[in-house]
C-alpha cells in the first residue's frame, strides 16, 4: 500500500489562519506569530508559535487550537506545540501590524493630556507619585483625573480617600468619584469587596482599561493620569493602541537596579512610539530632624536614566515618613502640607509636566471598524453599576 503523503508548509499555514488570537482579534499567521513549521517523517507536524510574554494566560488556548487544525489534514499523526517570546522589536512590528486603533469620537474627547505614570517594577512609590501629581496639578490650579490602571493591585482609591460604588448617568456613563481638592478618581477598586483579589487574563485587563477609557465620563480634564502596573509590555500595546497621544513619565528610585529596569520599560514604551516625558526619582535620600541627610537607596539613578532617555529629570522626591502616612490615611501630602521637601519637590515635577504638554485639545479621530473591533476582546465586563 503507497504511503500517505505529507502536507506541505502552505497547506498547513493555511490551517492556521482558522488560530485566532482571543486577545487582538487576529489570526496567528497574520500577527506573525508562527514562528517555525516543520514536517517529519511519519506525519509528526512540529509548530512554534510566539507569544508577548513568556507567562502568556492563553498559550493553552494556542497548544490546543493549534493542534487541532493542524491535525486535520491529511498525513498528519501527531503535532507538537513550542512557544517562544516575540522581542522587543517584534513587539513593535506587531503594533505595526495592529495600526493605530485609537478611542471612539467623544472618547477622552475634553482630556487635553494623558499621562502614563509607569515605573518597570514595583515598591518605587509609582502610586504614590500618581495620586500626589494629580492633588498637586490640582492645587495648582488645573483640573486632573487618576486612572487606576493597576487591576491586580489598585491603590489609588486608599491614597486619594474615595471608596464607593460609582453612578452612572442617563447616557449609560460611570461617573468617576471626586477627591478632596477635585481630583476625579477611577478604579476597579470601587467594583470589587474591599481587599479581594483580582485574577484577570491578559485580554481581561486590555479590556477594563478600553472601559476606563471609553465608559467613564471625564469631562474636561487638563489632566487624566494613568496609574500603570508595574512592567507588563502588553499593557504598553494596549495604551499604544487606544491612545497614541498618551505621554509617559517614569518613576524609579536612585539604586542603579531600578533605574536599568526602568529605563527597559521606557524603551519599550518608546518602540510602540510613546513619548517619554520625563523621570521622577522617588526616595532620593533621607534627612533625619538634626539635618542629617542619608542616601538610603543611593544615589543618582534618576539623573542617569533622564540622560540616558535624553529627557528631564522632572523631581527628586525625598524618603519621606509623612508622604507614606498620608497615602495611608488618604489625605495627599501636597494638600496636606505643602511645605515640606517632599511635597515640595512632587509640585516642582507636576510644573514640569505642564511645561511639556500642550495646552489644546487633540484632535482624536474615531478608528475604522475593524480597527475598533480589533482593539479588545468581548465578554469580560466591567461589573454592571445598578
Amino acid at each position: 500500500m503507497a504511503s500517505m503523503s505529507l502536507p506541505t508548509q502552505d497547506q498547513i499555514t493555511e490551517k492556521l489562519q482558522a488560530v485566532i488570537d482571543p486577545e487582538l482579534r487576529r489570526s496567528i499567521v497574520e500577527l506573525g506569530m508562527v514562528r517555525s513549521i516543520e514536517v517529519k517523517d511519519g506525519g509528526l507536524v512540529e509548530v512554534v508559535v510566539s507569544l508577548t510574554t513568556s507567562g502568556c494566560p492563553i498559550r493553552s488556548h494556542f497548544e490546543q487550537a493549534v493542534a487541532k487544525q493542524v491535525s486535520e489534514l491529511d498525513g498528519v499523526t501527531k503535532v507538537a506545540v513550542g512557544f517562544d517570546v516575540l522581542s522587543d522589536e517584534e513587539k513593535g512590528d506587531l503594533q505595526q501590524t495592529l495600526g493605530r486603533a485609537k478611542l471612539p469620537e467623544g472618547a477622552l474627547a475634553e482630556v487635553k493630556n494623558v499621562i502614563c505614570v509607569a515605573s518597570g517594577k514595583g515598591g518605587v512609590g509609582k502610586s504614590t507619585m500618581t495620586a500626589n501629581l494629580a492633588a498637586a496639578l490640582a492645587a495648582e490650579g488645573h483640573s486632573a483625573g487618576a486612572l487606576d490602571c493597576d487591576v491586580y493591585g489598585y491603590s489609588i482609591p486608599r491614597m486619594l480617600g474615595v471608596n464607593r460604588k460609582p453612578e452612572v448617568n442617563a447616557e449609560r456613563k460611570i461617573l468617576p468619584l471626586e477627591a478632596a481638592g477635585g481630583v476625579k478618581v477611577m478604579s476597579i477598586g470601587f467594583f470589587v469587596e474591599e481587599n479581594s483579589a483580582v485574577v484577570w487574563r491578559g485580554p481581561m485587563l486590555h479590556k477594563a482599561i478600553q472601559q476606563f477609557l471609553e465608559d467613564v465620563a471625564w469631562g474636561e480634564l487638563e489632566y487624566l493620569l494613568l496609574d500603570l502596573p508595574p512592567g507588563t509590555g502588553d499593557v504598553s500595546m494596549t495604551l499604544a493602541q487606544l491612545l497614541p497621544q498618551a505621554k509617559f513619565a517614569m518613576v524609579t528610585t536612585p539604586q542603579p537596579a531600578a533605574q536599568s529596569v526602568a529605563r527597559r520599560s521606557a524603551e519599550l514604551a518608546a518602540k510602540f512610539d510613546l513619548e517619554i516625558l520625563g523621570v521622577i526619582e522617588n526616595m532620593s535620600g533621607f534627612t533625619t530632624p538634626d539635618g542629617e541627610r542619608f542616601t538610603i537607596f543611593g544615589e543618582g539613578g534618576g539623573q542617569l536614566l533622564a540622560d540616558e532617555l535624553d529627557v528631564p529629570l522632572l523631581g527628586k522626591v525625598p524618603l519621606s515618613e509623612a508622604l507614606r502616612e498620608h497615602a495611608d490615611a488618604g489625605t495627599p501630602l501636597v494638600t496636606e502640607e505643602p511645605d515640606s521637601p517632599a511635597s515640595q519637590a512632587i509640585r516642582q515635577a507636576a510644573r514640569g509636566i505642564v511645561a511639556a504638554t500642550p495646552q489644546e485639545l487633540p484632535v482624536l479621530q474615531a478608528p475604522p471598524a475593524a480597527a475598533a473591533a480589533a482593539a479588545a476582546p468581548s465578554g469580560h465586563e466591567l461589573p454592571v453599576v445598578q
